[in-house]
């Protein structure tokens, strides 16, 4: 019997018009370009602006550009799902909002949370419904409005986020050389301690006390969350390849999370390639949470060739981490 697998046949990413640039971060905080640049990599970001605009909005954009580039009628959309830490509401569900504003009629549709590592794990399981034969045209989304989240009085965390999303189409191939063909992932609960938003959740809903103490923004204690990437990430690329017997000439492209230069630098050197083979946005994007890995597969899409070898490598809160290796299909 032949095997199925999921395929992308599109990618299409949105981001706001409003760039916040690092010299307008040194008026509101106390930092500068030079040391943004030197920890980050990020010179700017995108933010959302306009009253009643949440995170579908984004992906809405995403989407209907995401349609018009690959052909494709919203009624032929058979499930949306949407990979988003930062949702418009705790519900309904994103992916159901977006799914009405684009017109997808027939479609089912929902969200997933795991932080940035949302839209690597929501990849994987809707090529699930692709693989079963089940369905035929999927789309996932990752998509975040970290603006809404975001303390702009912390230098820590307000100069790293930014917003935006990408979405892509997936179907079913029977080519050898096209599709996704394997994942890693894992996860450990117990990092939740050291990046996570205090309140607003069942533990702890919203008060007045809560917002006053600015506990609905993340909290991020960089330097443990810093030391668990730099392994995890790197470790979860490499053992990827190992078990699909891929070297590092048989590696095109590194399609990774874009929290931190330093962390893709490890990853880079764990896995032996060099930085040409990269897809690196963060300077003009910053880390756009589930937004960043179809951010890069939008941004290099014309640079990307049929059959090229790609791995997409996360690393969220949670912690969460993995990595995916598929083969490109256009």
């Amino acid at each position: 019997m032949t095997k199925i697998r999921a395929a992308i046949t599109g990618v299409q990413g949105y981001v706001p018009e409003y760039v916040l640039t690092n010299k307008e971060l040194e008026k509101m905080v106390d930092t500068t370009d030079e040391w943004i640049m030197e920890r980050t990599g990020i010179k700017e970001r995108h933010i959302l602006k306009g009253e009643g605009l949440g995170t579908s909005h984004m992906a809405a954009e995403a989407v209907k550009g995401l349609l018009a580039k690959t052909n494709t009628k919203p009624e032929e959309i058979d499930l949306i799902v949407c990979a988003t830490t930062t949702p418009d509401f705790v519900f309904p569900a994103t992916a159901n909002l977006v799914a009405d504003m684009v017109g997808a009629k027939k479609s089912f549709s929902f969200d997933t949370q795991a932080a940035c590592s949302g839209f690597l794990y929501t990849l994987a399981t809707a090529a699930q419904y692709i693989e079963t034969g089940r369905y035929k045209k999927v789309i996932v989304i990752g998509a975040d409005k970290m603006s809404s989240i975001m303390d702009y009085t912390d230098r820590a965390t307000c100069i790293i986020f930014g917003d935006g999303a990408g979405a892509v189409m997936l179907e079913p191939t029977t080519e050898e050389n096209a599709g996704l063909m394997d994942f890693v992932f894992q996860s450990d609960g117990a990092g939740w301690v050291h990046l996570h938003q205090k309140a607003g959740g069942s533990r702890r809903p919203p008060t007045a006390e809560t917002v006053a103490q600015r506990q609905h923004f993340v909290y991020q204690e960089g330097q443990a969350v810093f030391k668990q990437a730099v392994v995890k990430m790197a470790e979860a690329s490499v053992e990827v390849m190992k078990r699909n017997q891929l070297t590092a000439e048989q590696v095109h492209w590194l399609c990774p999370h874009q929290a931190n230069k330093r962390i893709v630098d490890a990853t880079v050197k764990a896995m032996g390639i060099g930085q040409e083979k990269v897809m690196m946005t963060i300077e003009k994007f910053g880390n756009t949470t589930n937004a960043t890995l179809p951010l890069n597969l939008w941004d290099y899409e014309k640079q990307i060739k049929k059959g090229d070898n790609l791995i997409l490598a996360s690393f969220g809160g949670g912690f969460t981490w993995g990595a995916i290796y598929l083969k490109w299909a256009y």
